[in-house]
């Protein structure tokens, strides 16, 4: 592996190793072997990263904001050059499919370190005017950014957050998931590379007590967590102690209506996009399909057909479609799942089985004549296993869409124009799609209703979430007191 990073944590500006703390081996999907072993961070380098980011962070907030998007901007140029090194290290660390990290993931961080980058020198205040007194506010970075990284996107989330924070002026630790966590290395070393300052973005591994120490810790500002609702209860509760600045971009059980006037090839592809890419590991994913009782035998036809040309083999080979699950416990998770909607009575039309070959492979999966309460349409799976639930009326529908703690995403194939914005906007979910599924351009806001998370990642949306404002009163005149 030409590309792996030359040790566990990315502190100050370089490369800091320190065996004293726990292994953790970085196992190749594909195959089950061990490829890495990185160590989780003792309190040494906690404290170490936290010193750093804290020391840097000022003359980093005092620079412009045109500064700070140049060297964003770099950084987005590098990561194209080197798409393919980085890409390769996505599939090693998750053992998604190269064809898939060659378009999905390197590129997306750069996406967002360009556009954050482009618009870090409009972070302006405004002005106020009031009489011959005016109030102008400023917009201030938070100061110490602490993200949470989940195993499905590592580069892409490690720049989610990473971006706006540092185009803001703040500092970032970011801690990877410990299933995946060699891409957010290379970050670091990039962003360094295209001349960040040392200090500004450091990378440190863990398990979830390396993530408690940083989250409880005083002199972190803001907490930015993906992960799964269980986990991001306990990271915001923690977070709420030391009254800190936070997002959740949690899961979801996200439904897709496709009615019946639906362009039916469209639909199996958005589908499809929605249960099997990442072979299902992806929050936003419309995971509860419910087809128009008119048009599901031939939805479903033709789904079968076109999961008949996935191509499930080496993830490195460019011709593979569809790769194996990131760990052999997620693998046991899902199987669980296969296995419960089999005794709740649902049928089963595809797939089903672990694939015979080494490595953590799972058939793409179908259940349909599924109901509502069935544990495979209320809880979230993360894998690759598609519920079709069967509906005749939109208000029947809608209601039953909605009726889960979760609101991610959700999506809808029609072709009456009326409906699909009707539609759209009864969705109780922070992310929609027409006609469309997971499309997620650093442009548009991502991120969750209810359950599913607070606050929103990417668009100018996300500088919200990684500034403050501060209002300035200037009097022009005396001041009256009562006595």
């Amino acid at each position: 592996m030409t590309t792996q990073p030359k040790a566990s944590h990315f502190i100050n500006g370089e490369y800091v190793e320190d065996t004293n703390g726990t292994e953790i081996d970085v196992i190749y999907p594909a195959t089950g072997e061990t490829i890495a072993t990185v160590y989780a961070a003792t309190p040494a380098i906690v404290e170490h990263a936290i010193t750093s980011a804290r020391a840097a962070q000022a003359a980093w907030a005092a620079m412009t904001g045109t500064e700070r998007g140049r060297i964003l901007r770099r950084a987005a140029q590098i990561m194209r050059e080197r798409n393919h090194d980085l890409s390769v290290l996505e599939t090693y660390d998750t053992g998604k499919p190269y064809q898939e990290t060659s378009v999905a993931d390197a590129t997306s961080g750069a996406d967002a370190l360009e556009y954050f980058g482009g618009i870090a020198a409009s972070l302006t205040g405004e002005h106020i005017q009031l009489g011959e007194d005016w109030v102008y506010t400023r917009r201030e970075p938070l100061g110490l950014c602490v993200g949470i990284g989940a195993w499905n996107y590592p580069t892409q989330i490690a720049c989610w957050k990473g971006a706006p924070a540092l185009a803001c002026g703040n500092a970032v630790i970011f801690k990877p998931s410990e299933t995946t966590p060699l891409c957010a290395l290379k970050v670091a070393e990039i962003l360094h590379e295209a001349g960040l300052p040392a200090g500004l973005y450091n990378v440190v591994q863990g398990m979830g007590d390396v993530g408690a120490s940083l989250v409880t810790d005083a002199r972190v500002d803001k907490v930015s967590l993906t992960g799964s609702v269980p986990t991001g209860r306990k990271v915001y509760a923690a977070a709420a102690e030391g009254i800190k600045h936070v997002t959740m971009e949690l899961g979801g059980k996200s439904p897709m209506i496709v009615f019946e006037d639906a362009d039916i090839d469209n639909a199996v592809s958005g589908a499809i996009l929605g249960n099997f890419y990442s072979s299902g590991q992806v929050c936003s994913n419309g995971t509860r399909v419910f087809v128009h009782s008119d048009i599901k035998d031939v939805f479903l036809e033709r789904l079968a057909e076109r999961l008949d040309k996935a191509v499930i083999g080496d993830p490195m080979d460019p011709a593979t479609s569809f790769g194996p699950m990131v760990s052999q416990r997620q693998l046991d998770i899902v199987l669980g799942y296969i296995a419960k909607g089999k005794a709740e009575g649902a049928r089963l039309v595809t797939g089903g089985g672990r694939l015979d070959r080494e490595g953590f492979y799972l058939q793409p999966t179908v259940f349909a004549d599924v109901t509502d309460d069935m544990a495979i349409a209320r809880e979230e799976i993360f894998g690759p296993v598609m519920a079709v639930l069967e509906f005749d009326d939109e208000a029947d529908v809608m209601a039953r869409a909605n009726a889960t703690e979760f609101g991610l995403a959700a999506g809808v194939f029609t072709n009456d124009l009326r409906r699909a914005h009707r539609v759209a906007a009864g969705f109780e979910a922070g992310t929609c799609y027409i006609n469309t599924y997971n499309d997620a351009p650093v442009e548009a806001p991502f991120g969750g209703m209810k359950s599913s998370g607070v606050g929103r990642e990417n668009s100018r949306a996300a500088i919200e979430h990684y500034s403050q404002l501060k209002s300035v009163y200037v009097r022009m005149g005396d001041v009256e007191a009562p006595f």
